[in-house]
């Protein structure tokens, strides 16, 4: 049992964490064949071909998008692109690596020396980004149980060869939260630009955490331990958060940290030992015989970043200064690309303050309510942005009120009508009218005795309750402002 707490890690202990993150790109085939790249619901081994096989006298071919893809994601990491880059083999052996090594880089990546901005409990700090290389995926392995007890496993190779990008974080990370929130923005960033999906689950986005931990005021590092084996943000998180303590108690202990691999075990919530670490010697890498060197011209590169679209966090930087919107609901907007555009569209020409408030306020709570509580993507809804538009015009204009707007929202989220058809149909103009006003508060007094007779002994809590009976006979639509002013008036 680890007995080490958070605080006797951070008061004895220097952390130093570095992550290696592989993302698939969504390109539509393979990094170096024709083969379909869509294989997750296709049958095992269905979309391979000779090349994705490692068939002898086949010859790869480079996926220009995935190129495309990776310049982008380094652009997006304020890397330096080179002009010059190759492929390099990357040899070992396993099961699911069928041609016994795999197309990689090691001296020349696509992308170096950039940086990403977290924040993390209020406070912005930057991760250095190492380096972003092009490889290939490897295939999978299907392990099997019978009921017999016959233990085996079999192996698809439609994942073979599908492109991927591995981005390498300087040692910068200090925290299990920072990790956490590096990794958060790696992935908005991936789905920002449209090149992947990031998701863990699925295994589009990997994430293999290198930890060690030394006495503070140690001038030599630890000894660094690589965690392997976490198919989401929060077990990435958990892992580090255990590693660390595991670290921190054998070193109280007198033990030695060597330098080995370990899986993440998500029952028992440990980190277990899996075999010793490789060093990049041991892959024997040499350049690719098979594939010419990259050369990225300048204007290939300068063309790539003029289409790039306007990042998350200037985006969300420009909603905080030009809309006054507060940096919680800008961080929320911006989250994801297509909400953000959503967000934009339905303010449409009004791009005032007071208009972009009342538009984020309808996003984040009435429309995501909606959402959560059907299951249903944003791109699935059947309210458009400009609906929405015309439904806040409708209340700033004074035709329904606050309580029938949002009548009138479910029954667009249902039905995808629009607003004013819907307003006509149920009847939920608002009624401003001080006559019509003025006999339903006359029937609220007299059916309300005691409530009155409270209010003129000094309870002024009464009030909300009378404004209740009357908004109650109304069906919601009388102006609020005008039934308030009228009831005062009354009782006093």
């Amino acid at each position: 049992m680890l007995t080490v707490d958070k605080n006797a890690l951070e008061t004895e202990f220097d952390v130093i964490i570095g992550l290696e993150t592989h993302i698939q790109l969504s390109t539509a085939s393979k990094m170096f064949c024709s083969c379909s790249a869509d294989y997750a619901n296709a049958a095992p081994n269905s979309h391979t071909c000779p090349i994705c096989l490692g068939m002898p006298g086949v010859l790869p071919v480079i996926n220009s998008k995935a190129i495309e893809y990776i310049v982008r994601f380094g652009l997006a990491l304020n890397c330096t692109i080179p002009e010059y880059s190759k492929f390099d083999r990357k040899n070992y052996f396993y099961p699911d690596l069928v041609k016994g090594y795999q197309i990689s880089q090691f001296d020349l990546p696509v992308c170096v020396n950039g940086w990403v901005d977290i924040e993390v409990n209020g406070e912005i700090k930057r991760i250095g980004i190492t380096r972003v290389h092009q490889e290939e995926d490897t295939g999978k392995l299907v392990h099997m149980d019978t009921t017999e007890g016959e233990n085996y496993s079999l192996v698809d190779y439609n994942r073979c060869g599908v492109p991927l990008m591995e981005c390498v974080s300087e040692p910068d990370i200090r925290s299990a939260e920072e990790a956490r929130e590096y990794l958060t923005k790696l992935r908005q960033i991936v789905r920002w630009l449209g090149i992947g999906t990031g998701n863990m689950e699925e295994g589009a986005m990997r994430c293999d955490a290198n930890i060690s931990i030394m006495p503070k005021g140690s001038k030599h590092w630890g000894t660094k331990v690589e965690i392997k084996n976490m198919n989401s943000i929060n077990n990435v998180y958990e892992a580090i958060k255990f590693e660390l303590k595991r670290q921190a108690h054998e070193l109280k202990s007198g033990r030695v940290i060597t330098q080995h691999t370990r899986g993440w075990d998500e029952e028992t919530a440990e980190t277990v030992f899996q075999r010793s670490k490789e060093n990049s010697n041991d892959y024997r890498y040499f350049p690719e015989p098979d594939l010419p060197p990259l050369q990225l011209v300048h204007t290939y590169i300068e063309n790539i970043r003029a289409s790039m679209p306007e990042m998350p966090d200037v985006r969300g930087a420009r909603f905080i200064r030009d809309y006054s919107l507060s940096p919680y609901d800008a961080t929320l907007l911006t989250s994801d690309r297509k909400l953000a555009d959503w967000f934009e569209e339905a303010l449409g020409a009004s791009k005032t303050a007071s208009r972009a408030k009342l538009t984020s306020n309808w996003i984040l709570n009435e429309l995501f309510a909606r959402l959560k509580e059907t299951g249903t993507e944003l791109a699935e809804t059947k309210v458009k942005p400009s609906q929405l538009a015309d439904l806040i015009g409708l209340v700033e204009q004074g035709t329904i009120n606050n309580t029938s707007a949002k009548v009138v929202f479910e029954e667009m989220f249902a039905t995808g009508k629009e607003a004013e058809a819907i307003v006509k149909e149920k009847n939920l103009a608002q009624i401003s009218d001080e006559g019509t006003i003025t006999a339903v508060v006359g029937e609220v007094i007299q059916n309300n005795p005691k409530a009155v007779a409270d209010y003129k002994a000094g309870n002024p809590n009464t009030l909300n309750f009378l404004i209740g009976q009357v908004m109650k006979a109304t069906r919601g639509t009388a102006n609020k402002d005008v039934v308030r002013r009228l009831l005062e008036d009354r009782l006093t």
